[in-house]
């Protein structure tokens, strides 16, 4: 007897069948191309590199959640990339350390994990983003996420809205102006996580909840807080905030919460998150941050399309000709060179219309089908 489990997929991994295929595809070409329109040239990856690598580039890049095996060549642990930023890292500090920064990259490929998230089943994922390295100021941050907006409007996201954060507020803020023991750092953090401001009061934070009130619609946050007195140490990250939503303008809406720490382990003085309207959760993060390694500054994102299928799989299907048994080769050539796509018929008697094709080649011209 056949066993029924032989073709199972593992739990998180799945086809993508003709529809969503094309609709990822056609989403990735488009975001790449909107990328590259912005000056950001395309670098290729492999799929698997040594974990230590891997690892030791980026914090934040947990190497449990990495498939991992042995080399038969090296004798040394591989591993399955589960991020691609940690590649980017590593190209620019080893084959283009030596070319002019800034340094704009982009990549699209496919990344992997042992295990999901309760947010995101997936075990496989496509990953799409740009870096630009050697910067990390407000100039660097402010083209990035407008860059990041444009691959996605161009993967076809509509009513994409942008959060920004503060990654290191904490830290900053407890080094001087609102001084905590290192021990209570990592509490603070975590009960602004929460939104507990009992919690926070708690593990010695009072001064930190007027922070949790400065979230909302970029206006409304920013000026509560430009309220907190925090001796001036704000100063330039309120004026940074600024200037970056200034850059955006009505390209995105624009929140601000400025202790989210959620996705951004490795992050430095700023980070964003990207929505779109009718999908679930995160289409993608950036920020600023240092290069394991070198600990030069860099500014990026990753973009995470798969997220966008369900709605890009339900536009139209393309037109599509048929051409008929006999047709003339060099009028099929010169309908694909404008733009068509065509079905050739293998044997007399087929059905056009079965085969997914909207026009059929007659006397020379696309007819409609009726």
């Amino acid at each position: 007897m056949t066993d029924p489990t032989t073709d199972l997929l593992p739990v998180g991994l799945e086809d993508r069948l003709q529809k969503s295929a094309a609709a990822i595809s056609r989403a990735r070409r488009a975001a790449l191309d909107a990328m590259d329109s912005y000056g950001y040239d395309r670098v290729m990856p492999p799929l698997i590199e040594f974990e230590r690598s891997l690892a030791e580039r980026m914090d934040g890049v947990a190497t449990r959640r990495m498939f991992r095996f042995v080399d038969p060549a090296s004798l040394r642990m591989l591993a399955l990339r589960s991020d691609m930023t940690v590649q980017l890292g590593r190209i620019a500090a080893t084959s283009l350390a030596d070319a002019p920064r800034p340094l704009r990259l982009c990549y699209a490929g496919e990344t992997a994990t042992i295990s999901s998230d309760q947010l995101d089943p997936s075990r496989q994922r496509l990953q799409l983003g740009a870096e630009l390295v050697g910067a990390d100021g407000v100039a660097a941050a402010a083209e990035v996420v407008t860059v990041a907006i444009a691959a996605l409007k161009a993967a076809g996201a509509t009513a994409i809205s942008v959060d920004f954060t503060l990654p290191d507020l904490v830290d900053t803020l407890a080094q001087a102006e609102l001084p905590l023991d290192p021990e209570q750092v990592d509490a603070v953090r975590r009960e602004l996580d929460g939104k507990d401001a009992g919690a926070l009061k708690t593990v010695g934070g009072a001064a930190y909840l007027p922070l949790l009130y400065a979230a909302g619609p970029f206006e409304e946050a920013i000026a509560r807080l430009s309220e907190i007195d925090a001796g001036g140490s704000l100063t330039s990250r309120i004026d940074g905030l600024k200037a970056i939503a200034a850059k955006v303008g009505d390209r995105a809406r624009i929140t601000l919460d400025p202790t989210e720490r959620h996705g951004f382990e490795y992050q430095s003085w700023f980070g964003f998150t990207l929505y779109a309207d009718g999908v679930r959760g995160t289409l993608g993060r950036g920020g600023t941050y240092r290069i394991g390694g070198t600990e030069e500054v860099a500014t990026g994102f990753s973009l995470y399309l798969d997220a966008l299928i369900g709605s890009l799989a339900d536009q139209p299907a393309r037109d599509t000709l048929y051409l008929p048994m006999g047709h003339d080769v060099a009028t099929a050539d010169r309908l694909r060179a404008i733009g068509w796509r065509t079905v050739a018929a293998l044997e007399e008697g087929e059905d056009p219309a079965a085969l997914g094709c909207t026009h059929r080649l007659d006397g020379g011209e696309a007819a409609a089908l009726s």
